[in-house]
């Protein structure tokens, strides 16, 4: 179902059991963190692996907004992206590998998803990152109200200036120049796309954003099963 998009009913009776019934143990062990302590043990293996410490000492948070199905729930509009659905918010290491998962309305801002997404993330490292990498969304009162709460330095990225359309004078002919990727930024944009490779997660399916986030759990703890293979 990750991979492929497909619905509960759609379960091949060949295989699997009713999807009463699989469904049934996917929300029990949703609701019992099932999928997360997987992805935890399965991330602190890889980073082992990487000789990497088990828990990282930078992190970057980053959002996205996708679009919502007809099935209802939890939706709202992102006025910046021209989005009718969620947004997932994310807090991940400089692996790529994800420390937290907060799902909301896209009319939420960023802003305002930071303080339960990083305290998400400082609960399941024990607080071992102390510098986050942000882009200008987070900027202001919200880094402040992250670095006196948690204890960590927020390092906000901002987009070059030349990119920038109201420019005093525009050449006719631009110059060839090599694309500059923003420090550390990318790392969360490429998680993103990871996830993105599960159809499931394209679009939000899910009445209810807690299991929208479940699914985020299981569709990494899944890569990371492969790679250690």
């Amino acid at each position: 179902m990750l991979r492929t998009g497909s619905s509960w009913r759609n379960l091949p009776t060949q295989i699997y059991p009713p999807w009463q019934s699989v469904q049934k143990a996917f929300v029990r062990w949703a609701r019992q963190g099932k999928f997360e302590a997987l992805h935890e043990r399965l991330r602190q293996q890889w980073r082992q692996r990487l000789d990497r410490a088990e828990q990282p000492s930078e992190a970057i948070i980053d959002s996205q907004s996708n679009r919502g199905s007809p099935q209802g729930g939890t939706l709202g509009f992102d006025a910046g992206k021209k989005v009718q659905g969620r947004k997932r918010h994310l807090v991940v290491d400089t692996l790529g590998l994800l420390l937290a998962v907060v799902v909301t309305s896209a009319a939420v801002q960023d802003r305002d998803a930071a303080a339960q997404t990083v305290a998400q993330a400082c609960k399941r490292t024990g607080g071992s990152f102390k510098v986050l990498w942000a882009d200008s969304a987070y900027a202001g009162q919200c880094a402040q109200q992250i670095e006196k709460a948690h204890d960590v330095k927020v390092q906000i990225v901002r987009h070059s200036a030349r990119h920038r359309w109201d420019d005093a004078q525009q050449p006719l002919w631009k110059e060839e120049q090599p694309v500059v990727i923003a420090k550390k930024r990318w790392v969360v944009e490429r998680t993103h796309a990871w996830l993105e490779r599960n159809r499931r997660l394209v679009m939000h399916h899910d009445r209810k954003p807690f299991y929208a986030q479940a699914w985020v759990w299981l569709a990494q703890a899944r890569m990371l099963l492969g790679r250690l293979k």
